[in-house]
């Protein structure tokens, strides 16, 4: 039984409006310091594509005069592992094996510091006895060090010899010099001196050696990597300053833009801000009609940028960016910042309505109405800060959401609770004589609806329970119709082709060649693995630039690794064309050329270089190379011959039975690894699906199977997300208990949070949005927001029965006095999603599946909880008698 003092005295504990409205200028004073120190922390925030992540890695590079794959894997992989596997903080250990040489790489738990993850891999490898004659290279990575920017350098009369000369002297130096470029890589450079033959005839060291073409003809390029904790588009446009002085200097030297991702980022950035305005717009236009009254909209709206001008000086503080996920914090949060300040101001004109003045209005209207605005913006908070305290990847990626998020709600919720109250005692009108507000006959008809239907509602309890639970059972049997994903694919006008051509083998016979590595008597041919590199290149170039939508293709034949026989075609099409990215890659998969033992891949830009990794990945884990070999080109062949996989690759094709020449392992166990892209109508998790299943009907005895690259991560997406889902509904419980000092109220309100799945559900089921890591952030920010209408309409049936009404009168009281500040706060809330759910401008892949799944969810939330909530009061009241006598 709760007692009406205790109700009172949480009422008075959150009514801080009153000690507001008491000291009114010193309210103004502090949200006008708020406002400019709030300018100058957003002036201060910084554009980018993703938040700052690091992850860090470290490869080991170690070669011994070993002449077999499985010699090297004994005498120095696996040693190396060994001595490796227990370092702190490593996540995976991987190995690529070649006779004579291997590359163990670590990966570090993201955030881990890179310098400290070296020297402990240093430091451990001193410790390490290898065989005769190994050496090793420790390299650290960190995978933020990312190429910002390229530029072409032709000139029609002057030759690669002269260009490298100047572009060494003169671009080079005065590019590197600028704050935040890390180095500045010349590529396709003339190599003076000859390939140095190897005795491993799997490879040819070439130095690093590259050729570039641009748009089908040979060209120098420059390419600037940016600091790890660079910003991108700050260091691309020093570039850009610097390459336009470069331009008015150079005399018959052409610099031309050949790649970069600061392009795609700024109108990313920039459609995402647009949306933040139109959400605003709407949020503001959409109070007037249920108001009638310009100020009290206006002072609703003024909660908006007031709030987010506190938010940017938490996010300052935190040193977030303005990128895609928090500036999609913001868009998402504008219904719910406003939430607050419309149901106080719409209180308070109630009370004007009644007959109180603007002040006395205010008082009361703010003390009736503190608890329950207080409850529920500190239930949403409660929901959104476990996802600022997730681990891994998922955890860094979205730490900023929860946070912006949760600064903006309790921003908001301060503005409503000190500046709305002030503002209305100032710039609200008592009521005239006369009629109320024009709104008056129509609300009163569709509120009398509304009475009329909870009426029946009360007396049918069985038929709405029914249609409750039937609601969230549809709910659960539409999730297995939506396809899964990792990341929405992007529509991004850019992408890459990679390809991979066979190595040139030396002429047999000649043994001392291969034993000394010499050429004797100048009698054998070197070959030239790099040109015949070039050679596949324009053989896809020109099938590539024959398309109407591609504008340029910037290729580089050869990798800095030293391969040769490795090439990247970077593909960017107009931004007038009539085809989207995915349908031209599809195209071209189909389209490129099938030349002899040449392996081609048409691949997204990745947002963070992870090593090439394709979206679908699986491992294949066994001891018996062969058996591993074998099981994975079965898959491929299965793979292949089922719609929407592209460019499947599988490790150890070249091993044949007694020879091997190359062995996969991660975390110290042999795999085979089985890679691919997805057609654009091949959902992630359909795809996964379609694997394992092919995979099981395959595999032989001690051959294991293990999913990696996105797959892998959906997993982690899921159960992450998962674990925080349950961790936020449990902090909700403990809010509402703490708030409403008791166990009930606290179930009637969570009634109303299934009621949104049936929504969301339909809503990316429609819209045909993937259920995925962008859309179950949604599914959490729907958590947040849709236990507010609840918590209005039981917080406010208590304060009746407390003043002495009998239960069914006081519900059918509070729903339509509850009515219209509810309808305005879903109608603020889904008209502020409507611009990032419409899907507009780029990034919008992004944006829009966790938009829709929150207006979808917010609809089916709002219609049902109005119904919903008050029988289910009613039923436990029954069981759970409050309020005796009434």
């Amino acid at each position: 039984m709760v007692k009406p003092n205790n109700s009172k005295s949480a009422r008075e504990r959150f009514n801080i409006s009153k000690l507001a409205i008491e000291f009114s200028w010193l309210t103004i004073g502090f949200w006008l310091a708020v406002t400019v120190a709030g300018i100058l922390a957003f002036s201060s925030l910084k554009y980018a594509l993703f938040p700052d992540i690091t992850f860090p890695v470290v490869v080991v590079n170690a070669q011994a005069p070993l002449s077999t794959a499985l010699d090297t894997e004994t005498k120095l992989t696996k040693p190396i592992e060994q001595r490796l596997k227990s370092l702190t903080g490593l996540e995976d250990i991987r190995s690529s094996t070649y006779p004579g040489q291997t590359a163990v790489s670590l990966s570090f738990v993201v955030g881990t510091n890179l310098e400290s993850s070296t020297r402990q891999v240093e430091t451990a490898l001193k410790q390490l006895q290898l065989t005769k004659g190994a050496k090793y290279q420790t390299i650290p990575l960190n995978l933020n060090e990312s190429a910002a920017i390229s530029y072409a350098i032709e000139s029609p009369a002057k030759n690669l010899q002269d260009l490298t000369k100047i572009a060494k002297d003169q671009i080079v130096t005065a590019i590197a010099k600028l704050p935040g470029v890390l180095k500045v890589s010349l590529l396709g450079a003339p190599v003076s001196q000859p390939p140095q033959l190897s005795a491993n005839t799997a490879s040819l060291p070439t130095g690093g050696a590259t050729r570039v073409r641009f748009n089908g003809k040979e060209a120098l390029a420059f390419q600037v990597i940016k600091r790890g904790s660079a910003n991108t588009l700050e260091v691309v446009s020093r570039v850009e300053q610097e390459v336009q002085k470069l331009r008015s200097t150079l005399n018959d030297v052409k610099l031309t833009l050949a790649a970069t991702q600061a392009e795609y980022i700024r109108q990313a950035t920039k459609s995402t801000i647009d949306s933040l305005i139109e959400a605003v717009l709407l949020s503001v236009v959409v109070i007037f009609p249920f108001l009638w009254n310009w100020r009290a909209t206006l002072i609703s709206a003024l909660a908006i940028p007031t709030s987010m001008l506190a938010t940017a000086i938490v996010m300052a503080i935190f040193g977030f960016n303005l990128e895609t996920i928090t500036l999609l914090a913001l868009a998402l949060v504008i219904g719910s910042i406003v939430d607050d300040a419309i149901v106080d101001v719409e209180n308070i004109m109630r009370h004007i309505d009644d007959g109180e003045t603007p002040r006395q209005a205010a008082l009361i209207a703010t003390n009736e109405i503190g608890l329950t605005v207080t409850a529920a913006t500190f239930t949403a908070v409660a929901v959104f800060l476990p996802i600022g305290l997730m681990g891994g990847v998922i955890g860094q990626f979205f730490k900023p959401f929860g946070i912006t998020v949760s600064a903006a709600m309790l921003a908001s919720l301060l503005v409503a609770r000190t500046l709305s109250p002030v503002l209305s005692i100032y710039w609200l009108q008592p009521k005239s004589s006369g009629s109320r507000r024009r709104e008056g006959m129509l609300w009163v008809r569709f509120a009398q609806s509304y009475r009329d239907l909870l009426q029946w509602s009360l007396h049918h309890r069985a038929i709405v329970i029914g249609l409750a639970v039937l609601s969230f059972v549809v709910g659960i049997a539409l999730i297995p119709l939506i396809p899964k994903g990792f990341i929405p694919k992007l529509d991004r006008g850019e992408f890459n082709i990679t390809y991979t051509a066979p190595l040139p083998s030396f002429p047999v016979g000649d043994e001392r060649l291969r034993a000394t590595g010499a050429v004797p008597n100048a009698q054998v041919s070197i070959p030239n693995p790099l040109a015949d590199s070039e050679e596949v290149a324009k053989k896809l170039e020109a099938v590539v630039r024959t398309s109407p939508a591609v504008e340029t293709v910037f290729t580089t034949v050869g990798s800095r690794e030293g391969e040769p026989n490795k090439g990247v075609l970077y593909v960017k099409l107009k931004s007038d064309r009539s085809i989207k990215t995915a349908e031209l890659q599809d195209q071209f998969r189909a389209n490129l050329p099938k030349l002899p033992g040449v392996t081609t891949s048409v691949e997204d830009i990745q947002f963070v270089d992870t090593g090439g990794q394709k979206p679908l990945q699986v491992s294949l884990r066994g001891d018996d190379l062969n058996a591993l070999s074998q099981a994975a080109k079965d898959i491929k062949e299965q793979l292949v011959k089922l719609p929407g996989f592209a460019d499947v690759t599988v490790t150890g094709e070249a091993n044949k039975n007694d020879t091997v020449f190359h062995i996969e392992r991660l975390n110290n166990q042999r795999v085979a690894y089985i890679s691919a892209n997805l057609g654009q109508n091949l959902s992630l998790g359909n795809a996964t699906d379609q694997v394992v299943a092919e995979a099981q009907k395959i595999m032989p005895p001690g051959v294991a199977l293990n999913l990696g690259g996105d797959s892998a991560r959906l997993g982690e997406v899921f159960g992450s997300f998962g674990t925080t889902l349950a961790l936020s509904a449990l902090c909700i419980v403990v809010v509402l208990i703490w708030l409403f000092k008791g166990w009930v109220d606290p179930v009637v309100i969570g009634v109303s949070l299934p009621l949104a799945l049936v929504g969301a559900m339909l809503a990316l089921l429609i819209t045909k949005s993937d259920f995925g890591m962008i859309s179950l952030i949604g599914f959490v920010f729907l958590l947040g927001i849709s236990n507010k209408n609840a918590i209005l309409i039981v917080d406010y049936i208590n304060q009746l029965r407390e003043a002495g009404l009998e239960r069914t009168e006081a519900i059918l009281k509070a729903g339509p006095v509850r009515l219209r500040p509810i309808m305005m706060t879903t109608a603020a809330t889904i008209l502020g999603m409507v611009p990032i759910a419409l899907g507009l401008g780029a990034g919008s892949e992004l944006r829009s599946p966790m938009a829709v799944a929150i207006a979808g969810g917010l609809v089916s939330s709002t219609i049902l909880s109005l119904i919903v909530v008050p029988v289910v009061y009613a039923i436990l009241d029954d069981w759970f008698p409050r309020y005796r006598n009434r």
